[in-house]
This record gives structure tokens, C-alpha cells and sequence, in this order.
């Protein structure tokens, strides 16, 4: 390099003002909203569904796995950075079934009342075999962050949220299993909880919080 050469100074990859957010379910993106307007970015988060862009196709075999399919998917083809958000219910009695296959366990995706029915229906030979025992639940959220499609290094974050599993659904609040989500401590189900209640404890709520800290 000659005397009078310049070289450009490395800097960090930066986020941009506007992010992707890699979902088109409706309960998802009320609480996305909520949640983000209560975290107070200094950005702007996008629906994929307003921007044309269609789910991702999600061949993982992990929570984790699917999160960064979808993030990659809408930016890619975006070109801004993106968030995904891959959920569901864990059952340990059922393997953690239904797991990644939440959304379409009965078969048809999205279908609430249907895949609350089955997940009652699987649980009764259980049920019949240990009538005095609860059975134990939990909701799992995982996020994740590119920067860039490409981007070798995803921020990932997860969010526990325990119960109990019930055979009979109770309140007409959230969405998904949420009427079967029983919470012992607050003797409610998560769809009896209010938005902010539910936003506090859920698992989305620490999973956001676990992001915006590692932000």
C-alpha cells in the first residue's frame, strides 16, 4: 500500500430504523404489537404481510430452527433486518408433542378449536391412567434476529412460560391453546388474563425481553 492509500475504517453492522416481523398470524401480531409499543424501540416493525411476503416454509425440526428459516425468509426478501417468533405447547406426556407442530396439530393450521380438541382427546388415556395427577404444560417461545439474510450470527432468544394442562377450556381471551394453559398460582387460564397480565409472564413477553437486552 503506498503513503498516499486509504483504507476504510471496519464498523459494526448497524440495524437499520424499520424491521421485518416474520409472521402473518393475527394473535401473534397483536401481541407483538403490544409488546413493542410497551418496549419503546426507536424503530419501526413491518408485518411480512404488508410487505407481500408469504410465510416461510418451515422445515426445521426445532423451535429454533424454524425462527431463523422464517427471519432469513422475510429478509431476504426484504432486504431489512428481521424478527421471527416459532411457539407452541409442550406437553411432556405426549413427548413435548405438539410442539413445533402447535399450529397444525389437528391438521388444518390454525384451526384453535380443533387442535384444542385433540390435544384434550390425546391426554385422556393419561388422564384415565393417573386421575389425581396434573398434567404438566409448558409454553415455548423462541426468537430470532438477523441482521442481514445471511447474517452467520442470529440473536436468539427464549421464553419458558409452565402450567397445566386442562380438559375442559376456560376464558374467550388470546388465542391457540391459551383456554387449556392452566396457571396454578393465579388460579386463571391464560385466556382469562388480561393482554398486560398475560404480556408480563407469557413466553413471547420473555422472550422479547430477552431480545431487546441483548440488543
Amino acid at each position: 500500500m503506498s503513503a498516499t492509500s486509504t483504507s476504510r475504517p471496519l464498523t459494526q453492522p448497524t440495524f437499520h430504523n424499520q424491521w421485518v416481523l416474520a409472521s402473518n398470524n393475527k394473535g401473534k401480531l397483536t401481541e407483538f404489537k403490544r409488546l413493542f409499543a410497551e418496549a419503546d424501540l426507536d424503530v419501526t416493525v413491518v408485518p411480512q404481510g404488508q410487505l407481500d411476503i408469504d410465510d416461510a416454509i418451515e422445515d426445521g425440526l426445532s423451535f429454533i430452527e424454524n425462527a431463523i428459516i422464517k427471519a432469513r425468509h422475510a429478509s431476504r426478501i426484504s432486504g431489512l433486518p428481521a424478527i421471527a417468533d416459532d411457539s407452541g405447547l409442550c406437553v411432556p406426556a405426549l413427548g413435548n408433542a405438539p410442539g413445533i407442530y402447535s399450529a397444525r396439530y389437528a391438521g388444518e393450521h390454525g384451526n384453535d378449536d380443533k387442535n384444542n380438541a385433540k390435544l384434550v382427546a390425546e391426554l385422556q388415556p393419561i388422564r384415565a391412567e393417573h386421575p389425581n395427577e396434573p398434567i404438566k404444560g409448558m409454553f415455548v417461545c423462541v426468537l430470532a434476529m438477523v441482521r442481514h439474510a445471511d447474517d452467520p450470527l442470529p440473536i436468539i432468544a427464549q421464553g419458558l412460560w409452565h402450567g397445566e394442562i386442562l380438559e375442559v377450556p376456560l376464558g374467550d381471551g388470546g388465542f391457540g391453546y391459551d383456554p387449556l394453559f392452566w396457571l396454578p398460582e393465579l388460579q386463571a387460564t391464560a385466556a382469562s388474563l388480561s393482554a398486560t397480565d398475560k404480556n408480563s409472564i407469557s413466553h413471547r413477553g420473555q422472550a422479547i425481553k430477552q431480545l431487546l437486552a441483548q440488543l
